[in-house]
């Protein structure tokens, strides 16, 4: 018996797991080089959301180094395509007489992923998003967090903003992070299909 369990592991372990990261592109053709992105349509309220997520965006892709993004789709072997089609911060913590303490913000996108000559498509999400919490009064912050340790800010810093100062630093930071980790989830998934 305990042959027999040796023997299994060492074919599963020869077999791999079949489990793929998102650096390596396998799930894009291995004969594409180069990706053009094209402007995302806004389809919330806040002007400007979707240029501010492309920089992210394209941030993530070049920094895999698998795909060279060019400025033309004439130029591309991959065409992406996209939407913001939300960003909501809705309230998730409150004070004894209901004042909002804490918020979540949250980002979604479509978008597609296409072969620019045959016009295939690779890749698609419906509904992608990613979400941060952010507290709006300094008894709420927690200093110890990544998402406050990659601020410019100190715990000091905090208690003396008032509850504005320190509700609009941090959903600075929120939207920073929702935004580079929907760029960083989007990435993965197309580049390895999951």
């Amino acid at each position: 018996m305990t042959r027999r369990l040796v023997i299994l592991a060492a074919m599963l372990l020869a077999s791999g797991c079949g489990y793929n990261f998102g650096a390596s592109g396998t799930n894009l053709p291995p004969s594409a080089q180069t990706i053009y992105i094209a402007r995302f349509t806004n389809q919330t309220r806040q002007t400007g959301l979707n240029d501010e997520f492309m920089v992210y965006l394209k941030d993530e892709i070049a920094s895999h180094k698998r795909l060279a993004i060019v400025d033309s789709p004439s130029n591309a072997d991959l065409l992406l395509t996209g939407q913001v089609t939300q960003s909501l911060a809705v309230p998730n913590a409150f004070n004894s007489v209901l004042e909002p303490t804490q918020y979540a913000r949250t980002l979604v996108v479509r978008a597609w992923l296409r072969e620019r000559r045959s016009s295939k498509l690779l890749w698609s999400t419906s509904g992608m998003s990613d979400t941060q919490n952010y507290a709006t009064v300094s008894q709420n912050v927690v200093n110890t967090t990544p998402t406050f340790l990659q601020q410019n800010l100190r715990s000091g810093d905090i208690a003396r903003m008032s509850d504005i100062q320190t509700a609009q630093t941090q959903e600075r930071g929120s939207r920073t992070q929702t935004m580079a980790g929907l760029a960083a989830h989007m990435y993965d998934s197309m580049a390895t299909g999951f």
